[in-house]
């Protein structure tokens, strides 16, 4: 797990959205597990994202209408990988059982965040991008997240966690300071 570091307005979620290919770069390169992700078509930067790429938000984009599991399979249903099998798994996993069948505005701000990380790994992504993941949650809702993405962060899986919270980058394997 690597931590971007730094104030707000520093550049930290610029560099995670150019990572995601989210945002194409002004001047130099932006290469992703090999790919030149700026050189991408649409077509390809969308492929890229659903299968390579799992977004954690600083505010959840959870779709209102949808409960906890539905938000959890959407990537799975637009790729048409993954399964409803997994989905429960990671449910589960993340201590969100109860959650499964509940809309995201009948949840805490912790059990929203969870399911979106969920979503995120869906798809078994190899870059998870982490944007400010705790900045809305209490200190013990906050401590289970980075828990979570420490977790999430083994073998070929990489987590980079975008913080302004030194306490948050310290479980980081890594910590890049970002300054404007």
């Amino acid at each position: 797990m690597v931590a971007l570091l730094g104030r707000s307005g520093s550049g930290k979620s610029t560099l995670l959205n150019l990572l995601g290919g989210i945002d194409r770069p002004d001047a130099g390169t932006v290469e992703v597990a090999g790919m030149r992700v700026h050189d991408l078509t649409e077509r390809q930067l969308t492929h890229f994202r659903r299968r390579h790429v799992g977004f954690v938000f600083q505010f959840f984009h959870l779709i209102p209408e949808l409960t906890g599991e539905e938000n959890v399979l959407m990537p799975a249903r637009l790729t048409g990988e993954g399964s409803v099998e997994r989905g429960r798994e990671l449910l589960g996993r993340l201590g969100l059982n109860g959650a499964a069948e509940q809309l995201p505005h009948t949840l805490s701000g912790g059990e929203q965040q969870r399911i979106a990380i969920a979503r995120a790994l869906v798809n078994e992504p190899d870059l998870i991008l982490a944007d400010e993941p705790t900045g809305n949650l209490d200190r013990a809702a906050g401590a289970a997240v980075l828990d979570t993405l420490r977790g999430v962060a083994t073998g070929a899986r990489s987590v980079i966690l975008a913080t302004h919270d030194r306490e948050a980058a310290g479980m980081a394997d890594r910590v890049i300071t970002v300054e404007d």
